[in-house]
């Protein structure tokens, strides 16, 4: 078991999940909120999507990116921002016998520079690279990243002097992240989230999990969530599985059977675990130091 360990809490996420719960932040007064919010709860990360305020849709835009960090920095909360990298990897295809054209409400593709344009202005110490293409969940949507899209991503994101998360949703990934590593386009210690029970990704199941740890980059730092009712589950696994652990209101809307979670709530919960399997939970400042990040802009 991992004796201490540090808490991510992935506040709003890209999915339609804003309309099946109220505590889903949308604006980015309510974004920078849930990361305070979840922070004071003992998350020393924060990961963060924006969302169109109007619809509530995932959005990438760099006026909505800087009101959230800089509404964050202005609170005077210590907690280290993950700004996703994700977006404008999205691919939907048309349906059953015409997969094209591409269906334009959900397809968004755009090039390395223009996916790390909000973190090359508000260089947040952290942001996502998520490793692989995948089959993402049910109906026609692709999570889309070619290995020179990602390889140009990470040689950008070094140069910025942002540590990058490395996504990781199947085995194959893995293979694509020790090869960044071994190209030394990313600085140790790398740092690595495996995310698990997303269809048609990884399975969470036990066995699966230590399989995916057992192919990290030598002297990694990693974590592992699962989804859904799994998450709070896996916070145990995570931990005795020698990583860190993420929840929030991406991954999850529910603390109990018919009680709809807060970020807040799913962080002090994943403390309580943590903390009654005879684990401490880390604070920003041991973090920084573990992951050796440089200071936030």
């Amino acid at each position: 078991m991992n004796p201490s360990v540090f808490i991510t809490c992935a506040v709003t996420g890209a999915g339609d999940t804003a309309g099946r719960s109220p505590h889903v932040p949308v604006s980015p007064k309510q974004i920078a909120a849930a990361c305070v919010e979840a922070a004071r709860a003992g998350a020393a990360i924060a990961h963060v999507h924006v969302r169109d305020p109007e619809t509530g849709r995932a959005s990438r835009a760099l006026p909505l990116y800087r009101e959230v960090v800089e509404r964050v920095r202005d609170s005077g909360t210590d907690v280290i921002l993950n700004l996703t990298a994700g977006m404008g990897g999205d691919v939907v295809f048309g349906a059953g016998e015409h997969p094209l054209p591409l269906d334009p409400a959900g397809t968004d593709m755009a090039g390395p520079t223009e996916r790390l344009a909000h973190v090359a202005e508000l260089r947040p110490e952290i942001c996502t690279l998520d490793c692989g293409t995948m089959n993402f969940a049910l109906g026609d949507y692709v999570m889309t990243n070619t290995p020179a899209t990602l390889r140009t991503m990470a040689q950008q994101v070094k140069s910025l002097g942002v540590r990058p998360e490395l996504e990781v949703f199947d085995s194959g990934h893995l293979v694509f992240v020790n090869d960044l590593v071994r190209e030394g386009l990313i600085d140790g210690p790398a740092m690595v989230q495996l995310c698990l029970g997303i269809p048609y990704g990884a399975p969470d199941d036990p066995l699966t999990l230590m399989s995916l740890v057992h192919r990290l980059p030598p002297g990694a730092v990693w974590s592992a969530f699962s989804i859904g009712r799994r998450q709070l589950p896996y916070v145990a696994m995570a931990a005795i599985a020698g990583g860190n652990v993420r929840v929030g209101l991406e991954d999850n809307l529910w603390l109990d059977r018919g009680v709809l979670a807060t970020n807040g709530a799913l962080v002090e919960r994943a403390a309580t675990i943590l903390t009654a399997m005879g684990g401490s939970v880390m604070g920003p400042a041991a973090v920084r130091e573990k992951l050796k990040l440089r200071s936030p802009a």
